[in-house]
């Protein structure tokens, strides 16, 4: 069964759709909300609440419509005939119900709701945090969740109730909707306990003897490095002593003097200023890392995705959507 994203209202349901079983809409979208999850833990997790409440608001759900929705066990759980009629209704219900909201209010709608991003370590930490605080400050209905990993891709935006998410690298999921923020510089760098006192490197054939770090996420056994000013490029064949996912692992790894490593230029540059690392083969450099915002085509979506875009994207210098 192949799913899209649904963004569900801003706010609570007119109180008109409330009946003697609950509040039907709510009771729909915690229903989606399981199935896409793909268990009541992690709905509950997503949707803020406890595992008890989510399986009350199944059965109410169940109770009101006079169907069972979902076979469950100890290890598995998957949708009735009736549940799978349900799904989609369900589906079409929240995203009509979403549309309405969103036109009677107009575009003078306030953000409000739980948000929830991912980005990698380093730019999570360090590059947004600014944009985020200031975001966070201008809309103080919106609660936002800010996770951080190093993955290049996220594995499943719906089922992980994620909004959107910062990535680095070439985006490869035709599904998703991607903006270019920036691009990152990636330079050579080691520290002087490397060299011993030997004249720095200049050329790429002069770092494949020294001992390697990787980035396993964007190189592992070998580095391409061009030319800044010819666009020569050369390969360098390398044996990691330690490789990583991590690139605050690799900068401390570095400065331990493990060995060399090419990393992003900009959280390397307090170190290379202060003597601590030294950029090497300076004429030559790793091709620069496309960073994006990306998050799942949809019908709808709502006011704190729409405006956190927006505020990412003023946040860096030219913007260039892409798709």
């Amino acid at each position: 069964m192949k799913k899209s994203v649904i963004q569900l209202p801003d706010s609570t349901p007119a109180t008109s759709l409330l009946s003697s079983s609950g509040d039907r809409i709510e009771l729909m979208q915690t229903f989606v909300r399981i199935v896409e999850a793909g268990n009541l833990s992690a709905a509950a997790s997503q949707l803020g609440t406890t595992q008890p409440t989510i399986s009350r608001r199944l059965q109410t759900l169940e109770r009101s419509l006079g169907v069972r929705l979902l076979h469950r066990s100890t290890h598995t759980m998957r949708l009735t005939t009736d549940g799978e009629r349900c799904y989609q209704h369900a589906r079409n219900l929240l995203e009509n119900w979403a549309a309405f909201e969103s036109d009677l209010r107009g575009s003078g709608q306030e953000p409000a709701g739980m948000l929830r991003v991912v980005a990698p370590h380093a730019f999570g930490q360090e590059r947004f945090i600014k944009p985020l605080a200031d975001y966070l400050k201008r809309y103080p209905k919106v609660n936002v969740e800010w996770l951080l990993h190093d993955d290049i891709a996220i594995g499943d935006f719906i089922s992980d109730g994620i909004d959107c998410a910062i990535q680095v690298g070439e985006i490869s999921d035709s599904s998703l909707v991607a903006i270019k923020l920036t691009e990152v510089p990636r330079i050579v760098v080691a520290s002087p306990a490397i060299l011993d006192n030997k004249a720095l490197p200049q050329q790429p054939a002069e770092l494949a003897a020294l001992p390697w770090l990787a980035l396993r996420t964007y190189y592992r056994n070998e580095v391409l490095l061009r030319h800044k000013t010819t666009g020569e490029v050369q390969r360098i064949a390398i044996a990691p002593r330690m490789s990583t996912d991590n690139l605050y692992a690799l900068r401390s790894a570095a400065l331990q003097g493990l060995g060399v490593a090419v990393s992003s230029a900009w959280i390397m540059e307090n170190d290379l200023a202060a003597g601590h690392l030294q950029h090497l083969a300076t004429a030559w450099q790793a091709d620069p890392l496309p960073v994006h915002l990306v998050y799942p085509y949809a019908r709808f979506y709502p006011a704190r995705l729409r405006c956190f875009i927006e505020a990412i994207r003023v946040a860096v210098e030219t913007p260039v959507a892409t798709t």
